[in-house]
C-alpha cells in the first residue's frame, strides 16, 4: 500500500473517530467516571453492596469506552507520525511494520464500534439460549447439537462461561432441545442476534442413499434478569411443576432421583425446565428466574410491538421465522437473510466464527432505529 494511500486511510479513521467522539458526548462520560471514583471512596460506599457493585460495573463500562476512545484516537496519530517520517526518510522494513499496524487499526475500530452498538437496556446482560429442533427426528436433532457447539464455541472465543441448564438428549444423536446460560459482559447484546429459526441443507449422513435432507431448529435468546430490578408476579395457580430424572450427554447431570424440574406457565403457555443443579428445590428457583425472565422479555415485547402498530410499522416477527441458511450442498454457503451478510467458509462458521452476521444484524438495528 503507497503512503498516500495509507495517509488517506487514516485521515478517514481520524474523521470516523470524531464523529464517534461527538455521538459517545465523551466528556460528559468523563464527569460521570470522575463522579463514581468520588463515590467509590466515600467511608459509606459499601452500606449498601448491591448499589456499590451497581456503581462499580457502571464505572468500568464506562472507563473501558473512554480508554479504548483515546487509545485509537492516539493510535491514528502515531501512525500518521510514522508516515509523516518515511516521507522524510524511506525504510522498508518500517513501510512493512505499518501496513501490518494498519490493518491491526483497523479490526481495533471495527470491534470498538460493534462495541458501541451493544448498548440496549439489557445488552449487558448473560443470555439464556435455548435451542429446539423442528419436525425431522434425527436429522434436525442432529442439526441442533452442531448449533449447540457453535454457540459453545463462540462463547469459548469471546470469554463467556457456558452453563448447560437443561439438556434432552435426541432418540438416535443430537438433542430434542437444550438450555444453556452464556455468561460474561454483553452476552445477551451478541446472541439477541441469533433469535430465529436456523435452516440446515446437506446430504444427511443418517439416509443410506445419500438424499439431500433440510433441517430447522429455533433458537431462543432471552437475558438473564436480576429478579429483584423486575417486578413480575408468578400466581402458583398459574403454574404446573413436573419433576424427572436428570439426564444429559455422556452422563452428564445424571442422577437416580427426581430432581430435574419442568414449569409450565398456563396463561401464556410457556415452558422452562432446569437440571443442572442435583437438588430440586434449586433446579425449582434456577427455573422459576427462568420463567419470570421470559415474562418479562415477552411484556417488553408487547410493549415495542404496541408502539411499532402506533407508528404503523411493519416489521417482520423474529421468533418462528427463518433466520439464516447453512448450506452444505450442493455448495457451501451461509447466508443471514435478514441483513444478506453471507460467507463460503461453513468451516469456520460452525467453529464459532459468526461475529460477521452478529456485527451486520447489529449495525441493520441501528440503521432501522
Amino acid at each position: 500500500m503507497e503512503l498516500t494511500e495509507i495517509r488517506q486511510t487514516l485521515n478517514k479513521n481520524n474523521e470516523k473517530l470524531m464523529n464517534i467522539r461527538g455521538s459517545l458526548d465523551l466528556e460528559n462520560k468523563e464527569t460521570n467516571i470522575q463522579e463514581y471514583e468520588e463515590m467509590m471512596v466515600d467511608p459509606s460506599f459499601w452500606d449498601d453492596q448491591n448499589k456499590a457493585q451497581d456503581i462499580i460495573n457502571k464505572n468500568n463500562a464506562l472507563k473501558s469506552v473512554v480508554g479504548d476512545f483515546h487509545k485509537l484516537a492516539h493510535q491514528t496519530d502515531d501512525l500518521l507520525t510514522t508516515v509523516e517520517l518515511l516521507q522524510e526518510e524511506y525504510d522498508e522494513d518500517m513501510h512493512e511494520s505499518l501496513e501490518q499496524d494498519l490493518k491491526t487499526l483497523q479490526s481495533d475500530i471495527d470491534q470498538f464500534e460493534l462495541k458501541l452498538l451493544l448498548n440496549g437496556e439489557h445488552d449487558e446482560n448473560n443470555a439464556i439460549l435455548e435451542l429446539h429442533p423442528g419436525a425431522g427426528g434425527t436429522e434436525s436433532q442432529d442439526w441442533g447439537s452442531m448449533l449447540l457447539r457453535m454457540y459453545q464455541r463462540f462463547a469459548e472465543q469471546k470469554g463467556f462461561k457456558v452453563e448447560t441448564l437443561d439438556y434432552q438428549s435426541g432418540d438416535e444423536a443430537g438433542i430434542k432441545s437444550v438450555t444453556i446460560l452464556v455468561k460474561g459482559h454483553n452476552a445477551y447484546g451478541y446472541l439477541k442476534a441469533e433469535k430465529g429459526v436456523h435452516r440446515l441443507v446437506r446430504i444427511s449422513p443418517f439416509d443410506s442413499s445419500g438424499r439431500r435432507h433440510t433441517s430447522f431448529v429455533s433458537c431462543d435468546v432471552t437475558p438473564e434478569f436480576d429478579n429483584d430490578k423486575i417486578e413480575i408476579e408468578v400466581n402458583s395457580e398459574d403454574i404446573t411443576v413436573d419433576t424427572y430424572r436428570a439426564s444429559g450427554a455422556g452422563g452428564q447431570h445424571v442422577n437416580t432421583t427426581d430432581s430435574a424440574v419442568r414449569i409450565t406457565h398456563q396463561p401464556t403457555g410457556i415452558v422452562v425446565t432446569c437440571q443442572n443443579e442435583r437438588s430440586q428445590i434449586k433446579n425449582r428457583e434456577q427455573a422459576m428466574k427462568m420463567l419470570k425472565a421470559k415474562l418479562y422479555q415477552k411484556e417488553l415485547e408487547e410493549q415495542a410491538a404496541a408502539l411499532d402498530e402506533i407508528r404503523g410499522e411493519q416489521k417482520e416477527i423474529g421468533w418462528g421465522s427463518q433466520i439464516r441458511s447453512y448450506v452444505f450442498h450442493p455448495y457451501a454457503m451461509v447466508k443471514d437473510h435478514r441483513t444478506n451478510e453471507e460467507t463460503g467458509n461453513t468451516n469456520a462458521v460452525m467453529d464459532g466464527h459468526i461475529e460477521p452476521f452478529i456485527d451486520a444484524y447489529l449495525r441493520s438495528q441501528i440503521d432501522e432505529k
